[in-house]
């Protein structure tokens, strides 16, 4: 099956790590896979890895204000989508692509090679696929689209990315 977490609200992120946690917690075999992001340590970092949750990043940690992507970021990205192959034929059961639509969106990752991925799953594989601005593609291919929602954000009121919290 295919889930989408998408929208502009917060928490996108935060509902895979729950659902990757839920399935290892019951003896699944889960990866997750964040695009873009890089260089933070977050706190799921280790306690997804202590877990047992395979996790890695793929991207510069650098956002594309106003600017096109390196080639560096573009490799990072295909041998990010590369090594998601080899977990699903490795017999992952929940895979998580985090910020997919913004590698597909900023030109990282030809949207051709997620919809290949998505229709070559095999049944016993669900996959996520997070991010703002979902390729509607991914949404029409889903079983599960969830849009998060902004109603209100403290970043309106100056208050930055908390530990703990944000990361």
């Amino acid at each position: 099956m295919i889930q989408v977490y998408t929208g502009n609200g917060k928490g996108k992120t935060s509902a895979a790590i729950g659902q990757a946690v839920r399935a290892k917690g019951q003896g699944f075999k889960v990866g997750v896979f964040q695009f873009l992001k890089a260089g933070r340590q977050t706190g799921e970092i280790q306690v997804l890895e202590e877990m047992g949750i395979l996790f890695r990043q793929y991207g510069s940690g650098r956002w594309f204000n106003n600017r096109l992507p390196e080639q560096e970021e573009i490799d990072l990205a295909h041998l990010g989508l590369t090594e998601v192959v080899k977990a699903i034929s490795d017999g992952y059961q929940l895979i998580v692509l985090d910020e997919i639509s913004h590698a597909i969106n900023f030109g990282l990752i030809p949207i051709d090679k997620v919809i290949s991925l998505i229709t070559d799953l095999p049944k016993n594989t669900e996959l996520i696929l997070t991010g703002r601005g979902m390729p509607e593609q991914l949404v029409l291919k889903a079983d599960l689209v969830t849009e998060m929602k902004e109603v209100k954000h403290p970043y309106k009121k100056g208050i930055g990315p908390r530990r703990g919290i944000e990361y």
